[in-house]
């Protein structure tokens, strides 16, 4: 039986990556660097902590992950600020439908909890989730499955009777190693990136509580 539905935030109920990536790129500009966007794109659903420590090694950067992240958080705030919030098309009457089936719902992201909390409070769903689990609360982040798993004890269901949703390599690995039915989404403003979901969708038009049970029962193990 599915018993509960678990969201990624950024990508999947917030448009945020392109914040993410543009931060990055203006950082790594200050220190006389240029990736491509593919180089970023590995790093989307983990932690900033681990973002930091791995693009430290692989570009010599001279600062600490910590300071870093800082600056990425100060940097991607006054993003914010100009742009607004994001929400992606149709996430939040999607919840919303969801949440009148009476489904659990959790958030389960790598982002910090004080921007989870912010960000879906701005686009106005933030109250439909019972759980919301952060990268903050888990030893290791995406695509390692610990932050689902907890989002799973907290509502108190058995992992493999839940629905998670994603658009990021490392968060559909994540989903499939917390033994959930992944349902990824190919966001098609941004280039295809390689989804282990079990289920790929491209809008969230084509979903609704009904379509989910049909995607768990098709896939579940």
């Amino acid at each position: 039986m599915l018993e509960a539905i678990i969201f990624d935030m950024d990508g999947v109920l917030i448009d945020s990556e392109y914040s993410y990536f543009e931060a990055k790129d203006s950082i790594l500009k200050d220190e006389g660097i240029t990736v491509p966007s593919s180089y970023h794109s590995k790093f989307m659903g983990t932690s900033y902590q681990y973002t930091w420590e791995t693009m430290k090694k692989e570009l010599a950067l001279p600062q600490s992950p910590a300071y870093y992240s800082a600056e990425m958080v100060k940097r991607r705030q006054e993003i914010v600020k100009r742009d607004g919030t994001k929400p992606i098309k149709g996430a939040a009457a999607f919840v919303k439908g969801l949440k009148t089936a009476k489904v659990k719902l959790a958030v389960a992201s790598s982002s910090p909890l004080s921007e989870i909390e912010k960000s879906l409070t701005e686009i106005g769903i933030y109250q439909d989730f019972e759980v919301i689990t952060s990268g903050e609360e888990v030893e290791y982040s995406k695509p390692e499955p610990d932050v689902y798993l907890l989002a799973a004890k907290r509502l108190a269901v058995t992992p493999q009777n839940c629905v998670a949703l994603e658009d990021s390599p490392n968060g559909s690995i994540a989903v499939k190693k917390a033994g959930m039915v992944g349902i990824g989404f190919a966001n098609p403003d941004y280039p295809q990136l390689d989804l282990a979901s079990d289920f790929i969708v491209t809008t969230f038009s084509d979903l609704d509580y009904e379509k989910c049970q049909k995607i768990y029962q098709k896939f579940h193990k």
